[in-house]
């Protein structure tokens, strides 16, 4: 196991990840540990997907972090009453856990369910709380109406040696009205006095009547010393921290000595007041006391610092810079508490607050949404423009782009999940342990084994680990590369961040204003169009790559929660691309897809993303409320439970995903009937996969197969059906089926004349023609045909013949990025015209799975690859 970034500090804090294991190779698992270059680290151990022979496919680990690389190892299982984290669980749902350096007291409340948390027998923090409040309209001068923040369950998640998991359950009452519901999931670890925070909020209130002000993690932290031994620290951009006291001891007319100011700055405790000069001393009382500080992060490249002396006073600028850490700490020679917020400056707007510090109970808050920022508007960005039918909506479909439609351009139902830390202390850090703490808050050690190991599980799909051993492959390698470099320095040029935003990608490019079409239509937010999502994950696991896994990650965490609706009349469907991320009324499977979410969940073994795919476990039931393809259809269609109209690529394609994973995952015996059911009929179909759409019984698991005709989509395979169908036939033994994908793959790129031969006419709707190069190149290899592997080569680079819409990306001689400054834009960015992320992502994924499957015939091909691109760093 290596860790993606290296890590400086050696603070304990938690880690958790996933590792894959061959079929057959671990039939349970027992204990393990991490053998790092400073010991070993024992880590909890739990099975998070099993292989169809029972044996163990994935597990998940958890524990603290080490210092570097690790060997992952077996030892001894810890026996029953050894565990160094102890859970006890008291009545009214208390439960108290401690980890032997913190001791943490839980319960149902109707504010502060956080009771207490106490270091060495002291309570260093109490009643910890999500704040919250919003506006009846977004105006200026609107009354701001505070939540009553109700946690309503506690409940042990999950319960090892090593760590505890605690899920807080609950919901806002606002104005006599439950809304927002949210879970708040505690992460406790054996030797770490860290807490980590996963929370999760559903938006399911009425965008017109609730303008969120404010949503945050407070804790009180007791406050004993006296105010001269009382320090704050909020963490700057650099690895820096404001660091100031309470009562300030430096900088005065009269010098205290210079160890009273050393003291303090280092947060050690003063020497006793009779000792520093007197003309100091008697004057203490002269000397203000500040009461509270924040630190406003409005946009992602600047923040501001101001403190004050109490309420009716007013805020003084104590300084400012680009881009904090996202880390605040308040605390005396006791115990303090430090609170962070991973992503603090993408998830604009935020804030941090430390309150009350003059005071016996002082506040740290983290601010998920700043109180000091704009009330957040969820409404729909247009007035409807007359799209009141089916028509208008299909005419301005074809100038804007975008799907509209009253009434789906609707919020209620999307998700947000934020990463926090809280950190408990005996008496107030080093700077250097809260450096640390900072860092591996706003970037956590994540483990991930080697690419090689990956691989060699045989998992998630079609890939093989980098390989520059001709200047074949070496071209292709640089270009993914290139991709990966380009998308994470445009997600930083062009700031696509905030609240809801950050994790996405914009969709196409406006060559004239040099900017990406983020105000036009359906060309703005990506919302996983054509699987960026899967193409990130399998570069990161081929590469081992941080940039691709961090992406991947963001975008993961963003696409499964604020493109998909977890509830009301669209839970268990995404919603496809716009200029809002659930603006368009196309509201699809393809979106809510568990094939783009499996790979972060096996990797890291996420609870929260393990929730979501089991949501949607059951999507096919989501059907039943929307027809996707309700304003282009020529035949007469109802939803009918019995006949339920399947489309054989976006949509079977999300099944299955759906389906697999809850086989794997729990050995669902319904999951994995409706899995060989689907797979059998669409084996049956006479025209398998060319039929296009079947209709499902939800009842007997079974598509109806007597449905003969012809019907071709591009769409079809681009949303993860390649992908998930390389699993199924992993876990599945099918010939039908085997027999109907390989027609699929082989006949989609055909001659007319061997199209003709097989359908009596040619294909037509064919494009994309480089991204199913791909399915060419299963056929390939399946058959071990070099005549056809290098057709799937002349496909992927020259889409066999201009006339078959060859991608501009693929197109293109030589990658390049040309910087654009001036007047014209508003601030100097980097473009590249050829790339859309339509593209980037299929090629991607092209490049990944034709290596893999056909990479020893591409120096046999008499296509050029085009010269090595130019790489930016």
């Amino acid at each position: 196991m290596h860790l993606l970034e290296e890590r400086g500090g050696a603070v304990p804090v938690p880690t958790q990840f996933g590792v894959p294991w061959p079929r057959g190779s671990l039939p349970e698992p027992g204990g393990f540990a991490l053998e790092h270059a400073g010991g070993s680290l024992p880590v909890d151990t739990w099975v998070t997907a099993r292989w169809p022979d029972g044996s163990v496919k994935w597990t998940g680990h958890a524990g603290i972090a080490p210092d570097g690389a690790a060997l992952l190892v077996p030892v001894p299982a810890v026996g029953e009453g050894a565990s160094p984290v102890r859970v006890e669980e008291g009545p009214g749902g208390r439960i108290s856990v401690d980890t032997g350096t913190l001791r943490l007291v839980v319960a149902p409340h109707d504010s502060a369910p956080l009771r207490t948390l106490e270091v060495d027998g002291r309570v260093v923090g109490r009643d910890g709380r999500i704040l919250a409040s919003s506006q009846a309209s977004p105006g200026e001068g609107e009354p701001r109406r505070e939540h009553a923040v109700r946690t309503t369950a506690v409940t042990i998640e999950r319960r090892g040696p090593q760590q505890v998991v605690l899920r807080l359950e609950g919901q806002h009452e606002v104005a006599g009205e439950e809304v927002l519901p949210f879970v708040l999931r505690l992460y406790a670890t054996a030797g770490s006095p860290r807490l980590r925070a996963v929370h999760s909020l559903v938006w399911d209130a009425d965008p017109e009547t609730l303008f969120l002000t404010s949503l945050g993690l407070r804790l009180e932290v007791p406050l004993r010393s006296a105010p001269h031994d009382r320090h704050v620290r909020l963490a700057g951009s650099a690895g820096g921290f404001l660091t100031e006291a309470v009562r300030g001891l430096t900088g005065l007319r009269r010098d205290p000595g210079e160890e009273a100011r050393a003291a303090q700055i280092a947060g050690r405790v003063t020497p006793a007041p009779e000792t520093w000069a007197p003309a100091v001393s008697r004057r203490l009382p002269l000397i203000p006391t500040w009461d509270a500080w924040t630190l406003r992060q409005l946009s992602a490249n600047g923040y501001t610092v101001a403190k004050r002396t109490a309420e009716d006073r007013p805020w003084i600028t104590a300084g400012g810079g680009t881009r904090s850490r996202g880390y605040a700490y308040l605390g005396d020679l006791q115990g303090g508490i430090g609170v962070g917020l991973r992503d603090f400056w993408k998830l604009v707007p935020t804030q941090l607050d430390v309150s009350g510090a003059s005071t016996g109970l002082g506040a740290v808050t983290a601010w998920m949404h700043a109180p000091s920022a704009a009330p957040m508007d969820l409404r729909f960005y247009h007035d409807g423009l007359g799209q009141d039918d089916h028509a208008a909506q299909l005419e301005a479909l074809e100038i804007t782009y975008e799907d509209y439609e009253p009434g789906y351009g609707d919020a209620r139902g999307i998700a947000r999940t934020h990463e926090l830390v809280i950190d408990a202390f005996a008496a107030t850090p080093t700077h250097e342990e809260l450096a640390d703490l900072a860092t591996t808050c706003a970037l956590p050690p994540q483990l991930l084994a080697s690419p090689e190991r990956l691989r060699a599980a045989g998992v998630l799909g079609t890939w093989d680990v980098v390989d520059r051993s001709t200047p074949q492959r070496a071209v292709i390698e640089d270009r993914l590369v290139w991709l990966r470099e380009f998308y994470r320095d445009q997600v930083d040029q062009r700031g696509w961040y905030g609240f809801w935003d950050y994790g996405d990608v914009m969709h196409t490019y406006d060559a004239d204003r040099s900017t990406w079409r983020y105000d036009v239509g359906g060309y703005a937010w990506d919302n996983s169009e054509l699987s960026p999502d899967l193409w990130l994950w399998l570069d990161a696991m081929r590469s081992g790559s941080a940039d691709a896994f961090r992406l991947a990650e963001a975008m993961t965490r963003h696409t499964s929660e604020v493109d998909v609706y977890h509830a009301g009349r669209f839970a268990g469907l995404g919603t496809r691309h716009n200029v809002q991320h659930f603006g368009c009324s196309a509201k699809q499977l393809r979106i809510s897809n568990a094939a783009y979410r499996r790979h972060f969940h096996f990797l890291t073994a996420d609870e929260r993303t393990g929730e979501l795919l089991d949501e949607i476990a059951a999507s096919e039931q989501a059907l039943l409320a929307v027809d996707a393809t309700r304003k282009v259809r020529e035949d007469v269609y109802a939803p009918d439970p019995r006949a339920l109209a399947i489309g054989l690529g976006t949509d079977l394609g999300a099944l299955l995903g759906a389906w697999i994973t809850a086989w794997e995952r729990h050995g669902d015996a319904e999951a994995e009937h409706k899995v060989r059911g689907a797979l059998a009929g669409v084996g049956a179909l006479p025209q398998g996969f060319f039929t296009g759409e079947a209709l499902w019984d939800l009842q007997t698991h079974r598509f109806d197969d007597s449905r003969d005709r012809v019907q071709v989509s591009h769409l079809a395979a681009v949303f993860g059906l390649v992908e998930v169908v390389a699993e199924a036939r992993d876990l599945v033994d099918d010939p039908a089926f085997e027999r109907a994908w390989l027609e699929y793959c082989r006949y989609y790129l055909a001659t007319p004349e061997e199209q003709t031969e097989r359908f009596g006419a040619p294909l037509t709707g064919i494009s994309l023609v480089p991204a199913y190069s791909r399915l060419l190149a299963v056929a390939a290899a399946e058959h071990e045909d070099p005549a056809l592997a290098r057709r799937a080569w002349d496909a992927f680079f020259v889409g066999l013949g201009d006339q078959l819409n060859v991608n501009a990306l693929v197109a293109e001689q030589e990658w390049h990025r040309t910087r654009v400054d001036g007047p014209t834009v508003l601030e100097p960015v980097d473009e590249a015209v050829f790339v859309s992320t339509n593209d980037a992502a299929q090629y991607g994924l092209a490049a990944i799975q034709n290596l893999a499957l056909i990479g020893d015939h591409l120096e046999t091909t008499d296509t050029d690859p085009t010269p090595t691109p130019r790489s930016h760093a």
